[in-house]
């Protein structure tokens, strides 16, 4: 392998989420890798049966590790996952037992995350809309870490009546002014009620976040200029209570932000549209200018991790006209220990 070749600096994990060969792949019978849905390393499912006789395959909503049958003969192809195209497709030829074999994503292998993104969960809120003369528009963003579900009010009126950790509603539109928020659980035992300014003409997300106390809210603006002349909108938002200060930067070393600290949710910064990793990690260097957009990463640049201990990372295909936020959300018990909520906004 070419050592200038930015895969060299890839894991054998991340190989398999670039749908690369697996080596060895085992003899038949001996289990076989396949792409494993949301649990990682790639675990083998075994046994994987003689040629002919059916293999697994990344079933999608099916039980997992389910056959596809048949299995042609070694050197004759063989089914994987085709990311979004349906039925499943072969993948041609299949190596010799020993010499590697295909896996997800099958035919999206130029870009190791379906859809463009990978490393979080990502919501499609839908359109923003255009804003009503005395009317604010609020959505409830649940970041409250080991809490069950949330049934939500405003005022008298019940706005989500179940809200998922991870999980974000669309905008609703409300009078202007104070308004009364009450956080329940499905069976009505209230953990927090709140006052908050619904301002006019506003656009904002309420996020229900942890605390050493409990439980409380946290009100965050979503305003921002328009994104114009092709470009898009990025920010992100560090809403782990488990983590410390983080830095925001690319694999070629630029810090986009720096010191993002628990609760605080960094300025708008333009973005060209493109293909970027971005990497979350605890360093000394200093950011990029504040009012400096962030360009089109060098695809060299794709898989190489920076120098740094890093705490999380994701993969972004960036649309023009979008509006990208990303907050960072616990996702283990562990410091540092996160997960991505990707929110694309039009």
């Amino acid at each position: 392998m070419n050592s200038n070749d930015f895969r060299y600096f890839l894991s054998p994990v991340e190989r398999v989420g670039r749908g690369e060969a697996v080596i060895p792949l085992p003899n038949p019978g001996e289990g076989g890798p396949v792409y494993p849905g949301d649990s990682m390393p790639v675990e083998p499912v075994i046994p994987l049966p003689n040629p002919g006789e059916g293999g697994p395959v990344y079933p999608g909503e099916t039980i997992p590790g389910e056959p596809v049958l048949p299995l042609p003969d070694v050197g004759e192809g063989g089914p994987v996952y085709p990311g979004n195209g349906i039925p499943v497709e072969p993948v041609i030829p299949l190596p010799n037992p020993g010499e590697g074999g295909p896996v997800y994503p099958g035919n999206s292998s130029e870009w190791p995350c379906p859809g463009g993104i990978c490393g979080g969960t990502v919501i499609f809120p839908g359109n923003i809309g255009v804003p009503r003369p005395g009317i604010s528009r609020m959505r409830l963003l649940n970041a409250a870490y080991d809490y069950p579900p949330f049934r939500i009010s405003v005022g008298n009126n019940r706005f989500v009546n179940r809200l998922n950790y991870a999980a974000v509603t669309g905008y609703g539109r409300f009078r202007a002014g104070y308004q009364t928020v009450t956080v329940s659980s499905l069976n009505g035992y209230v953990y927090l009620q709140k006052s908050m300014p619904f301002p006019a003409n506003g656009l904002t997300t309420i996020a229900i976040i942890n605390t050493a106390g409990g439980l409380d809210l946290l009100q965050i603006t979503d305003s921002c200029c328009p994104p114009s002349h092709g470009w898009s909108s990025f920010r992100v938002g560090n809403l782990a209570y488990n983590s410390g200060p983080l830095d925001v930067l690319l694999g070629d070393g630029r810090v986009i932000y720096s010191d993002l600290r628990y609760k605080e949710v960094a300025a708008f910064k333009r973005i060209m549209p493109g293909t970027y990793q971005f990497f979350y990690a605890d360093t000394n260097l200093a950011p990029m200018p504040a009012a400096m957009d962030i360009e089109t990463l060098d695809p060299a640049w794709l898989g190489v991790y920076p120098p740094h201990e890093i705490f999380g990372s994701f993969y972004l295909n960036i649309s023009s006209s979008e509006v990208y936020t990303i907050y960072l959300l616990q996702n283990g018990p562990g410091r540092n220990n996160i997960q991505n909520l990707i929110l694309v906004d039009r």
